[in-house]
């Protein structure tokens, strides 16, 4: 096995990270945080069941669809 200083576990020699790894790792961990804080500020509430995606998808009834309910039909039966 290589050389150098290291912690040895069986036959595994694990190795102190360099600085530039370290650093690294903790940008994308900052990143991925935010990414959650981000998605959970704007799917926060349907992943916790307190209410459905369909639910306050900031239309409203009359904004020009027709939902098939009967309101606004044009057929006269």
């Amino acid at each position: 096995m290589a050389g150098g200083h290291g912690h040895k576990f069986a036959d595994l020699t694990l190795h102190a990270p360099k600085a530039w790894q370290t650093r690294t790792g903790q940008g994308l961990c900052a990143v991925m945080w935010l990414w959650i804080m981000y998605r959970a500020k704007s799917d926060g509430a349907v992943l916790m069941g307190w209410r459905h995606p369909w639910d306050g998808h900031g239309h409203g009834h009359g904004a020009g669809h027709d939902s098939g309910h009967g309101h606004g039909s044009k057929s006269s039966h």
